[in-house]
């Protein structure tokens, strides 16, 4: 399972950005990695695990700006996509983050 933290928050102005920087810490802290500039994702083993880190995100909503959270299964995951310039990737099917459990 899979977790996936889209959002697009205002920096114009100190209070913003530090906002902005407190939701990034906060996701990176609870080990989601960066995908893209404003997508976050986590590799969670069940989906009782994953509704735990949505709530996480959920209690640290920045006041302002639009944030998306969606989960999606491994095989969901696997079968994404990815083209970087005119090469074309495919991410790895399997979490790059040791599991213990």
């Amino acid at each position: 399972m899979w977790v996936m933290v889209f959002f697009d928050l205002p920096v114009e102005t100190k209070k913003d950005q530090r906002d902005y920087r407190r939701f990034v810490n906060i996701l990176e802290k609870d080990g989601f990695t960066r995908f893209q500039y404003s997508i976050f994702i986590r590799h969670s083993p069940s989906l009782e695990n994953a509704k735990v880190h949505i709530k996480r995100v959920k209690i640290n909503l920045p006041p302002k700006g639009h944030v998306v959270i969606l989960h999606i299964t491994d095989r969901q995951f696997g079968l994404m996509e990815i083209f970087r310039s005119t090469k074309k990737e495919h991410l790895p099917s399997t979490p790059q983050q040791l599991e213990l459990f």
